[in-house]
């Protein structure tokens, strides 16, 4: 028996910049996990995948991550990717310090 597929995003590493960054609905990218696409289709989603991983230009390491839709917009359900959401946690810099 297969699993329910949940919603997700597609997410990787910018290559240049490193910054973690996730796939929106026009197939561009973004570092704000507010604006990225959340993927219902289990079908859809692999393809958009396959699509993604294919773009070696600009993103390495790309794969689905695991959230659930919110008012605010799609919240990490796994500690990892609220952690790569937030960015390092060894100093304010990056992401942390813009807030």
């Amino acid at each position: 028996m297969s699993r329910e597929f949940t919603p997700k995003v597609i997410t990787a590493n910018a290559l240049l910049e490193g910054d973690v960054v996730y796939l929106t609905a026009d197939d561009s990218w973004t570092r704000d996990l507010s604006d990225a696409d959340v993927l219902t289709d289990e079908a859809d989603a692999d393809l958009r995948l396959l699509s993604a991983q294919g773009r070696a230009s600009e993103v390495v390491g790309a794969y689905l991550a695991n959230v659930s839709p919110d008012a605010d917009g799609p919240r990490p359900t796994h500690f990892r990717e609220e952690f790569r959401r937030t960015g390092p946690s060894n100093y304010f810099h990056g992401k942390q310090a813009a807030r």
